[in-house]
């Protein structure tokens, strides 16, 4: 029998190290750290090693070599640092190892998902009675919020997808935006819409949909629409957008960050008309500040998400007075992601969510004031948390970001926006703080002036 105490307690010293370091660390590791790995690349040993020479190695390879995605100076990705709070009770709820599947076989995580549900319903002003599902990111949240939308509009038009699939069925179509994120496109893809099949909306030097190309259908609609465009910040407009569309129109809505601004008195304008679409998909693990990987799709007719997604089995307890997550999500099996939603809420408040999410903001705004102050172009209208940088032409600009990297004080990546190549910076961390916005913005500067 392993000594499970002490192994435990050498995890926690090993990860409490390691978050403890985090501020002072390089966010890229070196090459050097990079390297190393390669001691990871042995054959498999025909005895089994000690699991505390297991978890040693992981951690003197693994943890040099990790980028400090959690740190308070990672702007590469919308990626937000877990929190200790969720931390700690995701370490716990691995502890219970409990698959979030059913309320009669693991009725602590099923009520607790359920209360993260309302709470995050009430926070971002959709309908009250939505359904909703816990996945693992963005990309199923789109998907699970589509398919949902893609039975329904297709059972008005009189074809059961459950029942018959697609051959044969009535056409859909389907409006995205020119600058739809790619997991839209992937989701729709896997639900049999295929990209060739999409009609495709011009959008303004802001990336949101004109609505004026967007016309009603006669016949099964969907219109994916985005709060947050992942370059700008800029969110679609919904209300014009849901003025615009027939009867038999589903409004989808990816909001994989942008949805969060709804929780802020200072951004929900942004999200006008939100409550008047039909699905909404987001990722707690990016504005929530919650480890991975936890995505939530809303659906506004929760018995067309149900449907879409309910399974039954001889051996599955499905007939239940109460919410069985398994009947909203992709998987059967799944942690109990939902619990890290709940720490996160009740230990933010409602007022420091919003708190939360308007500092990162106003680093976002800072960022973009002082890079312009010292003479460089700022290519958009920093509403939220994105700021797109230009340090001249393309090749200086990819230049800058290596150096950026390389120096290791801040992280950020680069992007093509409307056939320019920026500096993408993405502020989501709730441990950002002025001093780290001065440090980043210092080091930007000098490496741009030195490379320019």
């Amino acid at each position: 029998m392993s000594d499970i105490r002490k192994l435990l307690e050498d995890a926690a010293r090993r990860s409490i190290a390691y978050r403890e370091s985090i501020e002072s660390r390089n966010v890229a590791p070196s090459d050097q750290a990079i390297a190393a790995l390669d001691g990871f690349r042995e054959e498999l040993p025909e005895r089994g090693a000690s699991e505390g020479d297991t978890l040693a190695l992981l951690d003197e390879l693994g943890s040099p070599a990790a980028v400090a995605m959690t740190g308070p100076r990672f702007f590469g990705f919308v990626i937000g640092g877990s929190m200790p709070a969720t931390l700690a009770t995701n370490w716990l709820t691995d502890a219970w190892d409990q698959n979030a599947v059913m309320h009669e076989v693991t009725p602590a995580v099923a009520i607790l998902e359920q209360v993260s549900i309302d709470w995050m319903i009430d926070l971002l002003g959709l309908p009250q009675n939505s359904g909703a599902a816990f996945v693992t990111g963005a990309t199923v949240a789109n998907f699970t919020a589509l398919a949902a939308a893609r039975n329904k509009v297709l059972r008005q038009a009189g074809w059961d997808v459950r029942a018959d699939g697609l051959f044969g069925a009535p056409e859909i179509a389907v409006f995205v935006g020119a600058e739809a994120h790619p997991t839209v496109l992937k989701a729709l893809s896997m639900l049999g819409l295929g990209e060739r099949r999409l009609t495709t909306i011009d959008v303004d030097d802001q990336g949101r949909m004109k609505i004026e190309q967007l016309s009603a259908v006669d016949g099964p609609c969907i219109v994916c629409s985005q709060a947050g465009n992942i370059n700008t910040g800029a969110f679609d407009p919904l209300n014009e957008i849901c003025d615009q569309v027939g009867e038999n129109t589903w409004v989808h809505v990816d909001g994989a960050f942008g949805l969060w601004a709804a929780a802020s008195s200072e951004l929900e304008h942004l999200c006008a008309g939100l409550d008047r679409a039909d699905s909404w998909a987001t990722d707690a693990h990016k504005w929530l500040n919650v480890p991975y990987d936890c995505g939530i799709a809303f659906v506004k007719d929760e018995a067309s998400l149900k449907s879409a997604m309910a399974i039954t089995a001889d051996y599955l307890v499905t007939d239940s007075e109460y919410r069985n997550p398994s009947d909203y999500t992709p998987e059967l099996s799944r942690r109990a992601r939902g619990v890290d939603v709940w720490a996160a809420l009740r230990t933010l408040g409602r007022q420091g969510l919003a708190e939360l999410i308007e500092r990162c903001c106003r680093h976002a705004k800072r960022f973009g004031d002082e890079l312009s102050a010292a003479g460089f172009e700022v290519l958009n209208d920093v509403v939220l948390n994105q700021v797109l940088v230009s340090f001249g032409d393309d090749d200086t600009t990819l230049r800058v970001v290596d150096a950026l990297q390389k120096d290791g004080t801040c992280y950020c990546g680069s992007t093509v926006w409307q056939g320019r190549t920026a500096m993408r910076i993405s502020v989501s961390n709730w441990s950002t703080t002025d001093d780290d916005v001065t440090a980043s913005v210092e080091v930007m500067i000098r490496l741009a002036r030195a490379l320019g």
